[in-house]
């Protein structure tokens, strides 16, 4: 079976703040485009590989009891969890082991958002 998540939209109040902090705290670039009304900003992605785009729009509605969402935090979560604060988010959850699985973190993002972090290490 393939992977069952294969995409993710990530609501956000303002795409332009939004990205900045994302862009700041998982070193990436974003690309931006206009769906009608809504403004979209990709996450990075590959054929074949689940990824997902933060969301300006008339629906979107940042929460943070949404579905838990789970970005790639490299080799270790430390690194972009450390970045989390100076992009001006605030970290809910340090670095946790979750045994063979790896480690995973949390951090409420500028938009109120709760978004989790995984590595291996």
């Amino acid at each position: 079976m393939e992977n069952i998540v294969v995409w993710f939209d990530l609501p956000v109040k303002d795409i332009q703040h939004a990205m900045k902090f994302y862009k700041e705290v998982l070193d990436i670039e974003m690309q931006e485009m206009e769906q009608g009304p809504t403004k979209v900003a990709f996450f990075p992605f590959a054929p074949g590989v689940a990824s997902g785009a933060l969301i300006e729009g008339p629906e979107s509605k940042p929460s943070e009891t949404g579905v838990m969402i789970y970005l790639n935090g490299g080799s270790d979560v430390s690194v972009p969890l450390g970045r989390v604060k100076a992009a001006g988010g605030t970290v809910v959850m340090e670095k946790t082991s979750i045994g063979e699985h790896g480690f995973s973190a949390r951090f409420k993002d500028v938009d109120g958002n709760i978004v989790a972090l995984h590595s291996p290490n």
